[in-house]
């Protein structure tokens, strides 16, 4: 008789893979323990380990992209309604390189991409994303000072409060910012 198990017909044990990052262990550990409960604790641990990635996809397609997609419908009617979803693909194509090399090198974006790509699509990427982010901010604040103005504290600091307008802009941004840092805090 044979003593090894893969010639009796076992399958042969299966080795371990272990990281040196806990957190990867931990992350490991719920989708075997969820894979074992059934898909819909499998799709929910998946769903809660995606985290930045929902971020992401709601920045991917966010009122920027809302409102442009209206002023071009606005300026051509239905002939660019193409163009939209063919920005929202090559962001997500983009995301999803550089993301890969992130992960591939184990270094920063800019550095990785720069190292093992080419440091003129990285430098290209720095100066797009900043241009972008700053284009994409600016009217946040300006949106989040009207919303606690005119929707959140009319009667306090909005406008028939009888506070003058720079007034009430510097205290509700004030507010916002407390708000901002109260939840990072937490």
């Amino acid at each position: 008789m044979a003593s090894d198990p893969s010639e009796q017909g076992a399958a042969p044990p299966q080795k371990q893979v272990t990281h040196m990052n806990p957190e990867i262990e931990r992350d490991r550990k719920m989708i075997l323990d969820a894979k074992a409960q059934g898909r819909g604790a499998l799709a929910k641990v998946f769903m809660k380990l995606s985290g930045p990635g929902w971020l992401q996809s709601g920045i991917t397609l966010g009122g920027g992209s809302l409102s442009s997609s209206l002023y071009l419908g606005v300026l051509v009617g239905f002939s660019f309604m193409w163009l939209q979803p063919l920005a929202m693909i090559l962001g997500i194509i983009m995301l999803s390189a550089i993301a890969y090399v992130t992960l591939s090198t184990g270094e920063r974006p800019l550095r990785g991409i720069n190292e093992h790509v080419s440091p003129v699509l990285g430098w290209g990427w720095l100066l797009a994303s900043m241009m972008a982010n700053l284009v994409w901010s600016l009217p946040q604040f300006a949106l989040g000072t009207a919303a606690i103005r005119q929707n959140l504290l009319p009667g306090f600091i909005g406008p028939i409060s009888g506070m003058p307008e720079l007034q009430g802009k510097m205290i509700a941004g004030a507010l916002f910012l407390m708000l901002a840092l109260g939840a990072s805090l937490t």
